[in-house]
């Protein structure tokens, strides 16, 4: 009974924000890292960043550095990802992902192959 529900997608124009929450249900996210990865019409999954539910330490991709936050709260086992300055780029299906702890987090985003995927949600961007 182990999911990771992810909220907060839509369409915006561009330079608009987004922020996306990722609840997990039936495992603590005190031992686990997580991420969000997203995937583009046409195209394979792509990390954008990842953050460690045991110290916090963080994780992000260049394309999105600057302008996407990620951050969790263990007390309310939610995984958030704060989306600003949105490019048409960013467009796609946005997923919450999690592995149990032990996996640096620049290692996380550099795989695709995860121990839980949330059903993903789409992110929109145009004008």
């Amino acid at each position: 009974q182990l999911q990771l529900v992810e909220s907060g997608g839509g369409s915006v124009q561009p330079g608009g924000s987004l922020k996306l929450s990722c609840v997990a249900s039936g495992f603590s996210l005190d031992y686990y890292t997580l991420g969000w990865f997203r995937q583009a019409p046409g195209e394979g999954h792509e990390a954008v960043s990842c953050i460690s539910g045991v110290d916090g330490s963080t994780f992000a991709a260049d394309s999105v550095k600057g302008r996407f936050t990620i951050s969790a709260s263990n007390a309310r086992n939610t995984v958030y990802l704060q989306m600003d300055s949105l490019r048409p780029e960013d467009t796609g299906v946005y997923y919450c992902v999690a592995d149990q702890a032990g996996m640096d987090v620049r290692t996380m985003c550099g795989t695709v192959l995860h121990d839980y995927w949330g059903q993903g949600i789409q992110v929109t961007v145009s004008s």
